[in-house]
């Protein structure tokens, strides 16, 4: 290459100059290939529709192109105009209009117009073409994954020392490339960025997938052999990982890593023998994963969903931000606070039970507040735009259930998971039957009496089970007030409350064959704090259920999940899609002791947290720092647990602690 000549790397421009480095000359790059040989620049590597690579068949190109617009992908028989840079005629006057209002704000700026480069775009991967959409679509909302930093937790050193067992994709119903994922398997050709060389530009390297976990993988590049000293983690989903054949594609460098070209002299004839017959990932891999990351939902999109202050009602909500398919809802009377930020708002997931069109309520007999319309919303980018209704389209179809004579009842028994306990499974009633196979239900003995605590469950729901369910399982059953377990028998309960067991028939409780085994690690919600996607591992299965558990915390904190729920994902969704992860607490740098008083006074509930953090002293001080964090909620219902009910009637405060591990 000449001295000056410009290469385009993912987009900018890098001089790249004549060098007698060992790492350019003993390089394979894709135009060191003899032309004589009929090699050309690999663009006769061809790979078959199962992934199959093969070598100078004929001749392998690809005419796809990039919208510069909306980043929609192409050919360029389908886009719009000569010069194939739009996918319609809107995206071309789109993008001229905001040229225009760039290059005006960069001059009152004082700064000059960016230049267009005269070179054709390189072909972008479709991951990164849908994280420009998303951004441009709520560019005026807050995003909560936004500012998280990617590299802030480290999954391949904690799979290492962990055992490297994760949950592969395939478990995960609801998540890109869930269905594919079968053709993602260890022994997979890749090339990935090269982070072995001093080179200034971004180079490639061919590598071998030789270990999965969720989205991640473990890579060796080609020509270490068995040598695992230079494996490095990559989340398959990132733009920096491709099919064998991109770079040919894109004109991109193949550099072999520094610690390994000199071992090898003839690096064409050794990738030859490595490539021909081996398999790599498929062609559209990334648009397929674009594709999947796809939401029916934008920016001020009216729903109902489920009201965090009063569990039996749901309230009008708007949609504020979407990352990944979960959404940040914001309540239409919520309330801003002086700052303009927001007082009141509710993140799940699109596919969330808890989630309603508008009109839900209304149809099954649900209770649903009435918004107060003299809180004002008007100054929050979310409800500056033009409100719409969600139709029932947007939304996940439940099975259909048939209610006729043999349905559920009111006063039935059962056992169902505590919606304010998700780790408990308590003794609970059916306390309205609703429509299109809805049903309200209370916990034993623990109810307020005007039904303000009720839950609503779908009768597929896994939170609702058939009386028997946990003693056939060993899972203790949470009792209510004034029984005991040694002597507690269903029998004997319903004969002194003169109630029926609900059929067992009329529950979902199969197992789906998830796939899904202890010891599985993942990224779960927190259902209490649903804003939170954490570390966790499945401790326990159970049928359709699971029991999760949040490293780094105690086992009480534990929830009972469906192992099909929405709120679950692999190792790397968050990465993926820009959400923030939040890791484990690591032993003897934290202790943390979480101090709550609950006073019940009438109807109202205060509930007041306080955080201690010890950290450890640097060396030289001899005093720890303390930092305390104190958050003040106001419940319109008491929401205590069912194993807290024996301090209800209590005036006095009562005290949980959760201590962390030491040193």
């Amino acid at each position: 290459m000449n001295d000056g000549e410009e290469r385009i790397f993912d987009g900018e421009h890098h001089n790249q100059q004549n060098s007698s480095d060992d790492d350019v000359n003993n390089s394979v790059t894709l135009s060191s290939c003899a032309e004589s040989d009929g090699m050309g620049k690999f663009r006769n590597t061809c790979i078959n529709k199962h992934a199959q690579i093969f070598v100078n068949p004929t001749q392998f190109y690809v005419s796809a192109v990039t919208c510069e617009m909306c980043g929609t992908k192409g050919t360029t028989e389908t886009f719009f105009s000569r010069s194939k840079r739009f996918c319609s005629v809107s995206c071309s006057r789109s993008y001229s209009s905001n040229s225009k209002k760039s290059s005006i704000i960069a001059r009152l700026q004082g700064r000059p117009p960016t230049r267009k480069s005269s070179h054709k775009l390189s072909l972008k991967s479709q991951t990164e073409a849908s994280h420009s959409k998303v951004n441009e679509q709520h560019q005026e909302s807050r995003a909560f994954g936004q500012d998280a930093t990617l590299a802030g937790f480290d999954w391949g050193n904690y799979l290492e020392k962990s055992g490297l067992l994760a949950a592969p994709v395939s478990c995960f119903r609801h998540v890109p490339l869930c269905a594919q994922w079968d053709d993602i398997y260890v022994r997979l050709k890749v090339e990935v960025l090269n982070t072995h060389t001093a080179l200034p530009s971004k180079v490639y390297w061919i590598a071998t997938v030789v270990q999965l976990a969720g989205y991640m993988a473990l890579l060796r590049y080609e020509g270490f052999e068995d040598d695992d000293s230079h494996d490095l983690w990559c989340n398959l989903g990132t733009a920096d990982v491709h099919p064998i054949g991109w770079c040919a594609v894109n004109s991109k460098l193949l550099v072999p890593p520094q610690e390994v070209h000199q071992h090898i002299k003839d690096w064409k004839s050794y990738l030859m023998e490595r490539l021909v017959g081996a398999h790599t990932l498929p062609v559209d891999f990334h648009v397929k994963m674009a594709d999947c990351l796809r939401c029916p939902f934008r920016q001020a999109v009216r729903v109902e969903v489920v009201d965090r202050s009063q569990v039996s009602r749901t309230r009008l909500a708007v949609v504020d931000t979407v990352v990944g398919g979960r959404l940040r809802l914001l309540y239409e009377d919520g309330g801003l606070g002086p700052s303009g930020e927001v007082l009141s708002d509710f993140w799940c997931h699109m596919q969330s039970p808890l989630l309603h069109p508008v009109g839900w309520s209304e149809r099954v007999g649900h209770s649903i507040k009435e918004t107060d319309t003299s809180v004002n919303m008007s100054s929050h980018p979310a409800f500056r735009k033009v409100l719409q209704n969600s139709v029932p389209d947007q939304f996940k179809k439940l099975r259909t259930v048939y209610m006729g004579d043999k349905f559920f009842e009111e006063g039935m028994k059962l056992e169902a998971i505590d919606p304010l306990n998700l780790g408990n499974i308590c003794v609970a009633s059916v306390r309205k039957v609703l429509l299109d196979g809805y049903i309200m239900v209370g916990i034993d003995g623990v109810e307020i009496g005007d039904g303000s605590d009720w839950f609503c469950y779908h009768a597929n729901s896994h939170a609702i089970l058939p009386v028997g369910y946990c003693e056939n399982n060993n899972i203790p059953l949470t009792l209510p007030p004034g029984y005991d377990h040694a002597t507690f028998i269903w029998t004997k309960y319903l004969e002194e409350t003169g109630t029926v067991a609900a059929p067992r028939r009329l529950f979902n409780t199969d197992d789906v064959g998830h796939g899904f085994t202890s010891g599985m690690k993942l990224e779960a919600v927190d259902l209490m704090e649903p804003r939170l996607v954490c570390v966790a591992t499945v401790r326990r299965c159970v049928g359709r259920l699971l029991l999760l558990h949040f490293d780094g915390w105690e086992p009480e904190f534990d929830q009972w999940v469906d192992g099909q729920s929405p709120e679950i994902y692999p190792v790397g969704w968050c990465e993926i899609t820009g959400y923030q992860l939040q890791p484990p607490i690591g032993p003897g740098k934290i202790i943390a002791v979480f101090i709550v008083f609950i006073y019940a006074v009438q109807n109202l509930v205060v509930t007041c947290c306080i955080l201690l953090s010890c950290v450890e002293p640097p060396q030289g001080q001899e005093h720890s720092h303390i930092v305390i964090a104190v958050k003040v909620e106001e419940m319109e219902t008491p929401l205590l647990s069912s194993a807290q009910t024996k301090e209800r009637d209590n005036p006095e405060p009562f005290t949980t602690f959760k201590l962390e591990d030491s040193v």
